[in-house]
């Protein structure tokens, strides 16, 4: 009786949605984009401001997502339940979590709000034979990959594929899955398997106009290194690189570049006349919601002339989004909010935490260094095996909870796309 009350309500919160905008959604044309001066356009000329959200911890998973703080990169989360239940059970985990948390009732409701544009991040390790959720050789990326453009299609709405974690790590810290630094700017090797990755990715997806681009490398170089300026350097250089890899296969599709230090410092970059369909992307959570606090992107945008893309932005109140949305749309900005699904708010969609849910958190926090602190720590294998469970089907989209108040706030109207 209570799973009936939950879908009825579900099914009344979906309809604020799902009857005005679907109908909007499906009849918008998709079409190959590409950039003319500071617009994204489609084929007919017609402009396409980027709208919408990420799916980010299904393809690369975040501690805080699941209410974890300490264990928070993919690597670690692995690793603690592999503790907790063994790596058989560990990967079984992860199977039914790439397959229930984003299913097709996921896009179809992005939709329904008006989005027009998704943004993908995924790990690289999906399109190798490393070690990755689960797998050890012939990962599932591609199959994965496959199903959001066929869903996509389905609803008319763009998917923008991002590498959030790139091999060596990019970033230096738990969102590129990496070891506390950024060994890509330092090794050949990972450049190299980078680069490689892409033209793979270009090959497959050149012909699919429901890709809107490739966003080569999520927040590259974290401020916290003393030879910082020395990786800036390399930045430009290492996405030139891929952006030659990908054109070998794909000279249609956008490349999206991102700046330094969290996407905010676009300073590195002296030239950006190399491509013809290229366009830049930057990142912000908190500050004011002025026109004031994104000025230099703003400037440096009208510099080069090209699009300007707000790739992540949120956890913040209802009113501070819906005042910067409008700044941003003022200032001809897409966007798309991080992210559509976690435990709690702050996103689209809630998961419920399960109960008992925080006997996992407290052994995610707790210090094990040695095996003795794993034995004294871990608990009862049965139970943790059942929370995890529960925790998938809470994050399937019919047990989620619609967060209304944040979709309004972001101000995505299908009447502007």
């Amino acid at each position: 009786m209570k799973k009936i009350l939950l879908l009825l309500l579900l099914c009344v919160s979906i309809g604020t949605y799902s009857y005005a905008t679907i109908k909007n959604a499906q009849n918008r044309i998709v079409s190959f984009l590409r950039v003319s001066e500071q617009n994204i356009v489609k084929e007919d000329g017609s402009k396409h401001l980027i709208l919408g959200t990420n799916l980010g911890n299904w393809l690369n998973p975040e501690g805080y997502m699941f209410g974890f703080q300490k264990t928070n990169a993919p690597w670690k989360i692995n690793q603690m339940l592999c503790e907790l239940i063994g790596p058989d059970d560990a990967a079984k985990f992860w199977k039914e979590f790439k397959e229930n948390y984003i299913t097709e009732k996921d896009i179809e409701f992005i939709a329904s709000t008006g989005s027009n544009t998704i943004r993908l991040p995924f790990h690289y390790k999906l399109f190798t034979d490393e070690d990755y959720m689960g797998l050890t050789s012939q990962q599932d990326g591609f199959k994965i990959v496959d199903k959001v453009v066929e869903w996509c299609r389905k609803y008319n709405i763009y998917l923008i594929l991002d590498m959030h974690d790139a091999p060596g790590g990019q970033t230096g810290d738990n969102i590129d899955d990496s070891y506390g630094y950024p060994w890509l700017f330092e090794s050949e090797t990972s450049q190299k398997k980078f680069c490689d990755i892409w033209e793979k990715i270009a090959e497959h997806y050149k012909n699919e106009p429901v890709i809107l681009g490739y966003e080569l490398i999520n927040e590259p170089i974290a401020p916290y290194f003393s030879n910082m300026d020395e990786m800036n350097a390399k930045l430009e250089l290492l996405q030139k690189r891929a952006v030659q890899a990908i054109r070998r296969k794909d000279k249609r599709h956008i490349i999206l570049l991102g700046g330094a230090q969290w996407n905010g410092n676009f300073k590195p970059f002296s030239d950006w006349n190399y491509d013809n369909n290229i366009m830049y992307t930057c990142h912000r959570y908190g500050g004011e919601a002025t026109k004031a606090a994104i000025q230099q992107i703003i400037d440096f945008r009208d510099k080069v002339n090209l699009p300007m893309y707000m790739g992540e932005i949120g956890h913040n109140t209802d009113q501070w989004q819906a005042d910067f949305c409008k700044v941003m749309r003022d200032n001809n900005i897409g966007y798309t909010f991080w992210p559509y699904k976690k435990v709690d708010n702050s996103c689209f969609m809630a998961i419920k935490r399960p109960e008992g849910w925080q006997s996992i958190i407290d052994y995610s926090e707790k210090a094990r260094i040695t095996f003795k602190d794993i034995r004294d720590a871990r608990p009862d294998q049965g139970v943790t095996k059942e929370l995890l469970k529960k925790f998938i089907e809470n994050s399937r989209f019919e047990n989620c909870l619609v967060q209304d108040s944040y979709i309004k706030s972001l101000n995505i109207n299908t009447d502007n796309n």
